[in-house]
């Protein structure tokens, strides 16, 4: 089992696909920075409506990710991300939301569930973790969008109550994977928040920090990955793409690699 890119339906298209979601309940995929019709900085296939791209092309290229997966682009749904801890659940009521116009996405939320089918749930990235969900025996599924800040929150962990409490969803069901994202190799951060990390989780400390004072590490991939470990995941169930965004930053989009300026690849599942 593993991740890997598979070649899509149009020139330079490749989309990232994890083994352990069962291809007959589940469609899923991970855009890279490839196949669009961006240009500059955001070339070409960025998805990310909150940069400074040009409209237009962002829907274009939506509708060529979705395309190339078999999924429904007016049903496709998407939140403002914006680095906290809050989990929204899709109804059918709110399918499409944000996916034409980043103003009708669902507000304030990093992280998306729903149980109903043809209803693709898509988030962003551009360093920052995405762990996809599903749930096999109630056929729900879950997104949700790690950064620093929501990892500290314990996004992962809220997700997965989430679908416990809404779809009566079992954690030792739940299926995981964390698609591309910045890796330890190449995210330091300051003592301060290495502090922060260390307090926070004094149980897996030594797990998710590496280097000494002014050279701290921090692994996200590990965080979220122990995370629903804790929430009662198996290891079994929890596939990890083990790819580095800044180091691989030729593939995917990376805001540390291009320094700030930059598109967003997505994250996107659904039940079929």
């Amino acid at each position: 089992m593993g991740f890997k890119l598979i070649a899509g339906n149009r020139p330079q298209l490749w989309l990232g696909s994890f083994d352990i979601f069962p291809q007959d309940k589940f469609r899923h995929g991970i855009s890279t920075k490839h196949g669009g019709c961006s240009q500059g900085q955001y070339a070409s296939l960025n998805l990310g409506l909150h940069v400074e791209d040009e409209a237009e092309k962002v829907i274009a290229n939506r509708r060529i990710f979705c395309e190339a997966l078999g999924m429904d682009s007016e049903k496709t749904t998407t939140c403002q991300q914006v680095h906290g801890n809050n989990v929204a659940v899709i109804t059918e009521k709110q399918s499409g939301a944000g996916f034409l116009d980043f103003s009708q996405s669902i507000p304030d939320t990093d992280a998306l569930i729903t149980n109903v089918p043809e209803v693709p749930l898509m988030l962003f990235f551009a360093d920052c973790t995405p762990i996809l969900l599903a749930d096999p025996a109630h056929r729900a599924v879950g997104l949700a969008h790690g950064g620093w800040k929501g990892t500290f929150g314990s996004i992962v962990a809220k997700t997965v109550e989430a679908m416990q409490d809404n779809y009566g969803s079992r954690p030792e069901d739940i299926l995981a994977a964390i698609g591309p994202s910045i890796g330890s190799c190449c995210y330091q951060i300051g003592d301060d928040l290495a502090e922060k990390f260390r307090a926070r989780f004094p149980e897996f400390q030594a797990e998710i920090l590496s280097g000494p004072e002014g050279n701290v590490h921090l692994d996200l991939q590990k965080t979220n990955t122990l995370q629903l470990l804790q929430a009662g995941l198996k290891p079994e169930h929890i596939e990890n793409a083990h790819v580095c965004t800044c180091c691989h930053s030729e593939q995917f989009f990376s805001y540390r690699a291009d320094k700030g300026k930059t598109g967003r690849i997505a994250a996107i599942i659904s039940v079929k």
